[in-house]
């Protein structure tokens, strides 16, 4: 989702299975966000939200070919949170 000055949030609907990682998409894909990575909390506007760690969002930033708004992310992530920027990165 997005507004007219460039503000972006990316949401990924998810369903919590019995152990409590996120199942996202249908379960036979077998993507999922592990427990730990829905610990995170922020906010939109004031209003507090839960989201993923900071970490996990590092962390799961890379393996792929990287685009311009992936550096900024991972960046301003890295920075915000003090943690250490991944090799791919590091140009």
């Amino acid at each position: 989702m997005g507004d007219n000055a460039g503000h972006e949030i990316d949401i990924h609907v998810i369903a919590i299975d019995g152990n409590g990682n996120g199942i996202y998409g249908p379960v036979e894909r077998g993507i999922f966000y592990p427990i730990e990575s829905l610990l995170g909390i922020g906010s939109i506007n004031g209003i507090e939200i839960c989201c993923l760690t900071a970490e996990y969002q590092v962390q799961s930033h890379t393996g792929y070919k990287l685009k311009e708004k992936d550096f900024k992310d991972i960046f301003a992530l890295c920075k915000k949170f003090n943690i250490p920027l991944p090799e791919e990165y590091r140009v």
